[in-house]
């Protein structure tokens, strides 16, 4: 079983309720953090000092407050740390149970697993837990359909560049224009109108704005 765990949460609570998990499991050398950027200082340090973290456990959503920081969610916290510790093993531990923030996660960064906090939570955390030790994934059952090919949520690669030039201040035309200069299609008004439109619909967004600010939200763009 793991030997040295870190817990990124800024409840309390939660805190308690995972450190139980965790000792449980017979695992005792646990640390904690409430902050992103403490809690990669933790991951650097322990490299450093050659006691290295061999679990990650993480929420996603943190309250802000006086203090200024760079890592401002676990998303944050999930990116940075997989560019200098790719094999860290990760488990997000969150509300959160949009399908495609999940399909990220895995897909771009690689997290080992992802448990909706709720009733079954603690149960299903440290079933998680138990997999990720034995080289397995685990996915709560309300976002277990994340990875299927057949999710209607899923977007590609053209959505997420449509967005991130819509965020960029782009117009509609301007947006078809660095389309047709960058070989990427469809590349028409009409059909950016249209994808956009299916787009605002897909994640319940009022206007244009809304959308990217969603879709920033879930770490796509």
């Amino acid at each position: 079983m793991f030997v040295k765990v870190l817990i990124v949460d800024d409840h309390d609570d939660i805190n308690n309720g995972v450190l139980e998990i965790l000792s449980a499991l017979g695992i005792k050398n646990i640390q904690q953090s409430q902050y992103c950027d403490d809690a990669q200082l933790k991951i650097k340090r322990a490299i450093f000092d050659k006691q290295p973290f061999d679990l990650l456990i993480t929420d996603l959503s943190f309250k802000k407050d006086h203090r200024e920081v760079r890592l401002k969610n676990g998303d944050d916290l999930i990116a940075a740390l997989r560019i200098d510790y790719p094999e860290l093993p990760i488990i997000v531990y969150s509300m959160i149970d949009l399908l495609q923030k999940v399909r990220v996660l895995v897909s771009k960064h690689n997290v080992n697993a992802y448990v909706c906090k709720g009733r079954k939570g603690s149960v299903e955390l440290s079933q998680a837990i138990k997999n990720v030790y034995n080289n397995e994934q685990f996915l709560s059952t309300q976002v277990a359909r994340a990875l299927s090919p057949k999710t209607n949520i899923e977007i590609d690669d053209f959505d997420i560049e449509l967005v991130k030039q819509l965020s960029l201040g782009q117009l509609q035309n301007e947006i078809s224009d660095y389309f047709k200069a960058n070989n990427i299609s469809p590349s028409s008004v009409s059909s950016i109108e249209k994808r956009l439109n299916k787009l605002r619909i897909q994640f319940k967004a009022d206007n244009a704005t809304h959308l990217v600010a969603k879709m920033k939200d879930l770490g796509l763009i």
